[in-house]
């Protein structure tokens, strides 16, 4: 049984779909004004993983990851480049796809986009306002009236009375209450917006999460994600409006992951340990970009470093060379083996991909002890290793690839064939000195060159 922890009850629950066999997930996207930096690869790396296993566990899973193309911060940036929001928008959008691919994210099944569901929006506020969940203040604004919902806070667990302290109206605002949060904006008639009941203005941000996912997924749906970050107050609002909206229960299950953290401190441009992805796979490779990002649980804080980074190298560099001189292609599969289990029953437990990732090392280890045995059986181990490593995102390179390519080494991959076949030649001639010298030369620009019976191979030293 698969048990994935919620964060409304705080505990591991067994996971029990709405309709058996079937998921419906919807993950907080992007904010798209500026490039897509670790933390948001950080959210997005977990969710890919979560929505890859759910699947490789057979489940039809519908995954919704919504964008938000609509903000005080878009129209912010937007007027300082001079230009059209829709315009920035568009560009960070085809940018955060560009960076989703290089790391191996697979796109969700459907991407909404708040500019797109106004209309939905707007339906959904005229429901809470005609309930008398919300009210219209005298400059058009429209806001939520928190005290109408006595479960505010469930999710996280915060008191009514508490919200008060540091609670506060702030200018040009017209709040009953300093709780309350704004569910659409005015806007001047020359500013960006739409027509409404209300008078012209925009979505607030809480809202556009509540009209998506429904018109997507439904009232009530299996699971709602996203980073510790949106636990409050975006998630509390969002059920808080939702509920009151539909009268049914919004998610079943509230996913959170953990932060990531930069040698140890917050990630922020005014620390200087603020990086984009796209600046990231500049240095390194992708595959062990995601290693850094997957290899601790979804829910743990993780730390980005050089150190973080060397250790993942050094970990896939381990799984490729077991698949080294393998045959897995022709190989049999092999189903329902002691690993399989075992890596099944990791990520069963709320998708541990710490414990699963020890199982695949597991597995090298008995590759790399049946290499010298059981040729047929190594290989058959080699594609479950790619099989599992799969689900995880990983191992999808094939192991000369990987081992023959760094992005922090300038190399020359014809020039040094050309080395190898000089230091066999030297050896086949019994000039053991040239031998060494073409060896240390090879050394000298961090190549290691290891010798077999089917003659001298070759990787980048990490």
């Amino acid at each position: 049984m698969l048990k994935i922890y919620n964060t409304m009850t705080q505990a591991k629950e067994d996971f029990r779909p709405i309709d058996e066999g079937k998921v419906r997930i919807y993950v907080c996207g992007l904010t798209v004004y500026d490039y897509t930096h670790l933390g948001h690869a950080r959210m997005l790396m977990a969710f890919d993983v979560i929505v890859r296993y759910l699947r490789a566990r057979g489940f039809d899973v519908t995954y919704v990851r919504n964008i938000t193309d609509i903000d005080d911060k878009i129209l912010q940036r937007a007027e300082e480049n001079k230009e059209l929001f829709s315009d920035l928008t568009a560009r960070f959008i085809d940018a955060m796809h560009e960076d989703e691919k290089a790391l191996g994210i697979l796109p969700p099944d459907e991407e909404p986009r708040a500019t797109g569901h106004i209309e939905q929006i707007i339906a959904m506020i005229e429901v809470l306002v005609a309930r008398e969940f919300a009210y219209r203040a005298d400059n058009g604004d429209v806001y939520f009236s928190v005290m109408r919902f006595p479960d505010y806070g469930k999710l996280s667990k915060k008191k009514m009375d508490e919200l008060l302290d540091g609670a506060r109206i702030e200018v040009g605002e017209l709040k009953k209450d300093p709780r309350d949060f704004v569910l659409w904006k005015s806007s001047p008639d020359d500013g960006v917006g739409w027509d409404s009941p209300w008078g012209y203005g925009r979505p607030g941000w809480h809202i556009e999460c509540s009209a998506m996912s429904t018109v997507a997924l439904g009232n009530n749906f299996d699971i709602h994600g996203g980073g510790t970050d949106l636990l409050f107050p975006h998630h509390e609002n969002e059920i808080a409006q939702s509920e009151c909206a539909t009268d049914e229960k919004f998610a079943n299950i509230w996913m959170h992951n953990g932060p990531l953290r930069v040698d140890n401190e917050k990630m922020s441009k005014s620390l200087g340990n603020f990086f984009t992805v796209r600046e990231v796979l500049k240095k390194y490779n992708a595959e062990v970009v995601r290693h850094v990002l997957i290899a601790s649980h979804y829910r743990s804080p993780i730390n980005y470093s050089e150190q973080s980074l060397q250790q993942s190298a050094k970990a896939l560099e381990r799984l490729y060379i077991a698949l080294q001189d393998l045959d897995i292609d022709n190989a049999k599969s092999l189903t329902n083996s002691r690993f399989e289990k075992a890596f099944f029953a990791a990520m069963d437990d709320d998708f541990n991909t710490a414990e699963a990732f020890g199982v695949l090392f597991e597995l090298v280890s008995e590759i790399n002890k049946q290499k010298d045995q059981d040729t047929d059986l190594a290989n058959q181990l080699g594609k479950l290793l790619v099989r599992l490593g799969g689900i995880l995102g990983i191992l999808q390179s094939s192991p000369t690839t990987f081992l023959q390519s760094d992005q922090s080494v300038e190399l020359d991959a014809a020039a040094i064939d050309q080395l190898i076949l000089d230091r066999e030649q030297a050896r086949a001639n019994k000039n053991w000195r040239r031998a060494d010298e073409i060896r240390d030369q090879l050394a000298a620009m961090k190549v290691v060159v290891e010798d077999g019976a089917d003659g001298s191979s070759w990787r980048i030293e990490r």
